[in-house]
């Protein structure tokens, strides 16, 4: 089978992404978080980005820990499962964050 070669589109040669939903459509998180990307990028002002992957794990992090939490209604194991991680891994998320545990 022959290897599929991924390739990336320069930012100026990709398509304009639409900035709200159509047609009732949810804009996927994928969108919503290149936008967010494209915005904070925009936002520089010729100044040099830093530490940009502990930015986006800590903007990201919380509320995904909260949502599952909310959905697992209160439920840790249940929550750690919703997350393929481990119960442990998400208590110390919890404690780094102060989610009431």
């Amino acid at each position: 089978m022959a290897q599929r070669r991924k390739t990336r589109l320069r930012r100026e040669a990709r398509p304009a992404r639409a900035a709200t939903p159509q047609a009732g459509r949810a804009i996927p998180l994928r969108s919503m978080t290149e936008q967010a990307l494209d915005s904070y990028f925009a936002s520089l002002n010729g100044h040099a980005p830093g530490r940009l992957y502990d930015l986006v794990l800590r903007e990201v992090e919380e509320p995904l820990f909260r949502a599952a939490l909310d959905y697992a209604a209160g439920n840790q194991s249940r929550a750690a499962e919703i997350l393929g991680i481990n119960r442990g891994t998400l208590r110390k998320k919890l404690k780094t964050y102060g989610i009431p545990a």
